[in-house]
């Protein structure tokens, strides 16, 4: 009996019910309940790893070795909570590497705090408490307390057997939830299944492999099987001409101009087009844009871990973001096909503005794969304290056009991408700089609060439209507006508080992933609204061809499609929402074990759909499609620096 209570005291139980109960409340952030039938392959990978520290570990390191672990844990266990809570996503190891970009964005991640995530830390608090009441107790009876640890002599043969055991059990099981996660697809349903450790050892595995694979690949033959993968799909079901060549719509239309890109920070495209119930026009400059050029209402954002800077790389290079990482981390070493590269053969000079330090992000290593003639950050800007980053949009705008006359003056054509920073969380406007008059309502609200950006974010393009014509340069220029991904965040503005203030249908999903996707030519009153659902990797092919570049002819591997020049999309979103899942023209599909066990909505509607069988080959594509993305990007020379 007295060494069963020995036993029962070792640090392995205690630290063992510590670890299970975190686990459970993990389980409780990221599922919204605990699913007990995963909750086996959660506890026999952490009592395995528990076992291999109570066999490793010397007796009189035990409790420094336990919690030392307890502390990494705990700290993994709250950043995965917090992680899941912005993106929805089940972070893996290789999340760890974008850890250094958090205090750029402290405001933002200081929003997503919660108090109950702190509980992951609660022990450490009990325990810290008691010791200080032992030690006051032990001084009040003049014993002098010393924090030392018993040496466990002669460690019974019999409880190392068990462990041993204990430890044998755990891996095998492990192997066999670890295999049967492989089959999973959907990250959410994975990590359920299969617990969260045990879908860390599911990703390392997985990238392993990938990678082998790849490693013995070709990226020529990777090419010809995108090539054939997407002349497999029926994109254009109709043709212009009698022969079965097409011509394609608008393409030149804006041949020969410069071409200015504007990359909106959290735009969503719910504003578009809506007035305040005081009359208030949230979107003026952009409402008469879309009205004169080409508007695409049902456009959504497919970004990856890189947030902002994967809408860059996707708008440049029409590739599909990894999720692993980053791609600018990931890929910034690599020579990526790209926009720059396709304009600076037609005698363009491509300059990028952004109002951060360009090491955020490590778009240092991003700009110069894309190949940008120049980048300009934080120290080319006058800091008119606008939000954490610095600068507002409109001295980003006032420094651009200063560039951009200069080189207008000298006869160069010019791509320059802006990146904006104004209307980024938690969207707090200075005083000073805003533009709109909200109703009593939304005064206060982090609803009114975006609102106020976002309106902040079209004023500041009105002003930099009023320097083009002022400059001479706005006849001779394309522009080219979207948004780089959702900015309210459901916890924090509920779907029926939009819809109760606004007067909007809104889903949490469908609209939040929403983005507004404008071009405008100067000159040409076009007009169109396209009903076309389309991605961020659909945005290069489209504004290629109204450039007068042909991707075809240029050999230039695109992942999206031109959205003119079909009759029918699909495309793939793994960030946010767990792979497998894809929009097309009718809904939005995510899956769930697999296919059969999905979900359809209809992004016109908004409403479930029961019957989605017909979508089958749309989520054998995409799935094809993405993996190859993969490839191809792996595969892309490592450029010279």
């Amino acid at each position: 009996m007295e060494r069963i209570n020995e036993w029962y005291k070792s640090k392995l139980v205690v630290f063992f019910m510590l670890f299970a109960l975190k686990l459970l409340l993990l389980r409780t952030f990221f599922f919204g309940e605990i699913y007990w039938s995963g909750l086996p392959a959660e506890w026999l990978a952490i009592l395995g790893l528990l076992c291999l520290a109570e066999l490793l570990t010397p007796a009189r390191g035990k409790g420094v070795v336990y919690w030392s672990l307890n502390a990494v844990f705990s700290f993994l266990l709250f950043s995965s909570a917090l992680y899941f809570a912005h993106f929805g996503t089940v972070p893996t190891y290789a999340v760890l590497s974008g850890l250094n970009q958090v205090p750029q964005v402290r405001a933002s991640v200081s929003a997503l705090l919660r108090p109950e995530q702190f509980l992951f830390f609660a022990d450490f608090v009990i325990f810290a408490g008691w010791r200080i009441v032992r030690v006051i107790q032990r001084h009040r009876k003049g014993v002098v307390y010393t924090f030392t640890f018993k040496e466990q002599k002669n460690r019974n043969w019999i409880w190392s057997m068990l462990v041993t055991a204990l430890l044998l059990v755990s891996v095998v099981s492990s192997i066999y939830y670890v295999r049967q996660g492989k089959q999973i697809d959907n990250e959410l349903v994975r990590a359920e299944k299969v617990g969260f450790l045990n879908y860390q050892v599911v990703a390392a595995i997985s990238s392993r492999e990938e990678d082998q694979m790849i490693a013995e690949g070709n990226i020529e033959v990777t090419k010809a099987n995108i090539e054939k993968l997407q002349s497999s799909y029926p994109y254009r079901t109709t043709t212009n001409v009698a022969d079965g060549e097409r011509s394609p719509d608008y393409f030149g239309i804006a041949e020969g101009m410069n071409l200015i890109v504007i990359q909106m920070e959290s735009f969503q495209n719910f504003p578009m087009n809506l007035k305040l119930n005081n009359g208030a026009e949230i979107t003026p400059v952009l409402n008469k844009l879309a009205g004169e050029g080409v508007y695409f209402p049902h456009v959504y954002q497919q970004i990856g871990q890189g947030n902002t800077s994967d809408a860059e790389f996707m708008f440049n290079t029409s590739i599909y973001p990894t999720a692993a990482v980053a791609m600018s981390t990931g890929y910034g070493n690599r020579e990526l096909p790209s926009l720059p590269r396709l304009l600076q053969q037609r005698g363009y000079t491509a300059n990028t503005f952004h109002v951060n330090k360009v090491t955020f992000w490590d778009r240092n290593m991003l700009y110069p794969a894309l190949n940008f003639n120049q980048y300009y950050d934080k120290p080319a800007f006058n800091n008119d304290h606008f939000n954490d980053y610095g600068a507002s949009d409109e001295e980003m705008y006032r420094v651009g056009v200063e560039k951009m006359k200069d080189l207008h003056a000298r006869n160069k054509l010019f791509y320059a991408q802006f990146v904006t920073t104004s209307s980024h969380s938690p969207f707090v406007v200075p005083k000073s700089f805003q533009q709109i008059e909200l109703p009593a309502e939304l005064e206060g609200t982090n609803l009114g609060n975006y609102i106020n950006a976002i309106h902040y974010t079209d004023y500041a393009i009105g002003q930099l439209i009023e320097q083009l014509k002022e400059a001479d340069l706005w006849d001779n220029t394309m522009l080219v507006f979207y948004g780089d991904h959702f900015g309210l965040q459901p916890k924090e503005t509920s779907a029926e508080e939009i819809t109760a203030k606004l007067g909007v249908p809104y889903d949490d999903t469908i609209s939040r992933f929403n983005i507004p996707f404008i071009i405008h030519v100067p000159g040409k009153k076009l007009g169109i609204v396209s009903e076309r659902a389309g991605g961020q990797v659909d945005m290069l092919p489209t504004v290629a061809n109204m450039l007068g570049l042909s991707l075809n002819k240029e050999h230039f591997t695109a992942l999206g499609q031109d959205l003119l020049n079909i009759d029918r999309n699909v495309f793939g979103v793994r960030y946010y929402l767990p792979t497998g899942s894809f929009f097309n023209d009718d809904i939005m599909f995510i899956p769930g074990q697999g296919f059969e066990d999905g979900q359809a909505v209809s992004i016109k509607t908004l409403e479930p759909v029961a019957d989605f069988t017909q979508y089958r080959e749309d989520y054998e594509y995409v799935t094809s499609l993405m993996k190859l993305s993969d490839e191809y990007v792996k595969l892309l020379p490592k450029r010279k620096r």
